[in-house]
């Protein structure tokens, strides 16, 4: 029997962590990746000053197939979710970042381009940062759709390169 992929998403908003803010991106997430048939539980959701932490935990003890986070990529003083996810990747993937932030501005959100995200891989783990809204997500949810099962394949060795 083969054990089902994971997945785990982190929400990176001090106002949703407070409960003055109901997010609305991670049950996006949660919803689009159980369809997908991965194993994954409801959102964490925690406040901008404790995603780094956060990260470190999932990737450490949860040690889930993929990782998507959502919040805490622009510029803001508070926004810390890339700068906690990019030391632990051990090999990036920049094309999924630059794919996303075009579909935001083909969507004509010329805002897009200064979201700061960064994907990649941690171990054995795919992570990526997406924006906050719930456009960002679901314009990450676009990128990743036609390519999550060859990237999770790869990641698994099962891919043929001829």
């Amino acid at each position: 029997m083969t054990v089902p992929a994971t997945a785990s998403v982190i929400v990176a908003s001090t106002r949703a962590a407070a409960g003055t803010y109901t997010d609305r991106t991670g049950p996006v997430l949660v919803d689009w990746l159980r369809g997908r048939g991965l194993d994954v539980r409801d959102a964490t959701v925690v406040a901008d000053a404790d995603v780094a932490g956060q990260v470190d935990r999932t990737l450490v003890d949860e040690q889930p197939t993929v990782l998507l986070t959502t919040g805490g990529t622009g510029v803001s003083p508070t926004d810390q979710t890339v700068a906690a996810v990019r030391p632990h990747l051990t090999h990036e993937l920049p094309g999924l970042v630059t794919a996303l932030q075009q579909r935001g501005v083909d969507a004509g959100v010329p805002t897009a381009v200064l979201s700061g995200g960064v994907a990649g891989v941690a171990g054995r783990t795919f992570v990526m940062t997406l924006p906050g809204s719930r456009g960002g997500v679901e314009d990450g949810i676009a990128v990743l759709d036609p390519v999550l099962d060859h990237l999770l394949d790869q990641l698994e060795g099962r891919t043929d390169h001829e």
